[in-house]
């Protein structure tokens, strides 16, 4: 079922040996120690080594693979802590991984001098103003935040060195491929060591990786043979009353960009659709009820990105292809083994990285070790989210998204909308008028959601001008159009 990969895609042939903990420096050593560490996890050993060289680097690693020490380590030896300035930028895609990063860092630096801040969105700015007028090292970031910190210029890049992408895969699927672009405008007009750490590649983060890295090598720990392209076969576990509510859940934490859900029977194919369409996903469904007419114009708005969810039994999905399919959703196993090969296998197509997802209750689980017997498939099981897991998230998620609405404002709209400020005080302060804020707070999340998330595509590098000088803006910002930074 994995895709085969493209010259292109295999691990470049001048790769650096993995370090031992005898090779580390004195810096790191003492890092390890005030963390209690008695030796590096995978990931560090063959990172570090490419910090140490300079050289960007794509790393598809999992949460709690030891990623996080394999980028702070080498920062510790590499940044100038005499220099009050932001001289390494770790952008990540929640306040609970800015935390936890920040919280690593600290504990490695211990009194070694390294200043760090998390910087993040929904809470005050002034502590991170404070941080940023004493002077740090790292900041670790949410692009939105941090983008809000550049246009007012409460922060400079330009004595940056160091970029970190942690987690790139789910910053994409929460909506920041815009922010991450535009951070990209403060970046300094020089070379800056770019390092990108990721469970996935799709497509919208291989774009991203060839508008930031410079000629990276690439690092898997999935396998002996490194490839960028692959189809994750995962599975939850659901509660088999609960199921429609569980895929909403899992949707959510998900975010697909383009998917198929099936389903054994057009009865189910109806209800899952009735299901997703009242909770305001872009959804609809392909049966056998459906005229030829219908058929076709469900079908044009696959093919044309205009729908996000295609609910299908086996039967009516046949003959579709969509070559960007990043998921496919069994809502419920087939008794047939190789129903699981035939709809696993249309996500993950041409060269594109796919995620095959199943649902199934106590008792279908036999299905799945049916299934990864007879195929060699290793299934991964994750656990089934909640409601405040589902709350968290999306709350992140929008609050990204008016802080972005609202960088954009100008100075007439700003002063326009304060006439609401004491309405919106009011509202706060009684069930009713809570009520209403919900409701407008829910009508806009899904409003910008029921969009298909867009495809990112990375815009061809600029004709180079006489004297290889790139532009600048009126502010003194280096101008979108010359990014100053080597693309393949």
């Amino acid at each position: 079922m994995e895709n085969q990969p493209n010259e292109s895609q295999e691990k470049p042939q001048e790769t650096l040996p993995a370090i031992t903990l005898d090779q580390l420096p004195p810096v790191m050593h003492a890092a390890m120690q005030r963390a209690g560490w008695t030796e590096l996890a995978p990931v560090q050993a063959q990172s570090i080594p490419y910090f140490q060289a300079k050289r960007d680097l794509m790393v598809q690693a999992q949460t709690g693979s030891g990623k996080t020490g394999a980028y702070i380590l080498p920062i510790l030896e590499q940044l100038d802590f005499k220099k009050k300035t932001c001289q390494a930028l770790v952008l990540v895609p929640t306040r609970e991984l800015a935390q936890q990063v920040t919280a690593d860092a600290n504990l490695l630096a211990g009194d070694s001098g390294l200043r760090t801040i998390a910087v993040y969105g929904g809470t005050s700015y002034k502590p991170q103003l404070d941080a940023f007028k004493q002077g740090v090292q790292l900041v670790v970031a949410t692009p939105g935040r941090v983008l809000d910190h550049l246009i007012k210029r409460n922060l400079t890049l330009k004595n940056l060195d160091i970029l970190i992408f942690d987690e790139a895969d789910r910053m994409l699927s929460m909506g920041f491929f815009p922010d991450m672009v535009h951070v990209q405008e403060f970046l300094p007009n020089r070379r800056v060591r770019s390092y990108m750490f990721s469970a996935t590649f799709p497509a919208q983060v291989m774009s991203l990786t060839r508008q930031f890295l410079n000629d990276p090598a690439f690092l898997s720990l999935s396998r002996e043979h490194v490839y960028v392209e692959d189809t994750q076969h995962v599975y939850y576990l659901t509660p088999g009353m609960d199921k429609d509510r569980a895929l909403i859940r899992i949707i959510e934490m998900e975010n697909p960009q383009q998917t198929i859900i099936f389903c054994n029977t057009k009865d189910k194919v109806y209800y899952v659709t009735r299901v997703l369409q009242r909770f305001g996903y872009n959804a609809n469904q392909i049966s056998s009820d459906l005229s030829q007419k219908d058929r076709d114009h469900v079908l044009q708005d696959v093919r044309k990105g205009k729908l996000r969810f295609l609910v299908a039994t086996d039967v009516a999905a046949r003959g579709i292809d969509i070559p960007d399919l990043t998921h496919v959703i069994q809502y419920e196993p087939s008794e047939d083994l190789e129903a699981y090969i035939h709809r696993a296998g249309r996500t993950g197509r041409a060269g594109a990285s796919g995620t095959a997802i199943l649902l199934v209750n106590f008792n279908e689980k036999k299905y799945v070790t049916r299934i990864g017997a007879h195929y060699k498939i290793k299934f991964e099981e994750r656990p089934l989210p909640q409601d405040e897991d589902v709350e968290t998230l999306v709350a992140q998620r929008l609050i990204g998204q008016l802080e972005a609405r609202l960088r954009k404002r100008d100075r007439l709209q700003t002063e326009r909308m304060q006439r609401f400020a004491p309405l919106a005080r009011q509202l706060v302060e009684n069930e009713d008028g809570l009520a209403l804020l919900t409701m407008l707070l829910d009508d806009t999340y899904h409003t910008w959601m029921h969009k298909p998330p867009e495809v990112p595509v990375a815009k061809a590098a600029p004709p180079k001008k006489s004297g290889g000088k790139s532009r600048r803006s009126s502010d003194g910002r280096r101008d979108s159009r010359s990014r100053g930074r080597k693309r393949r």
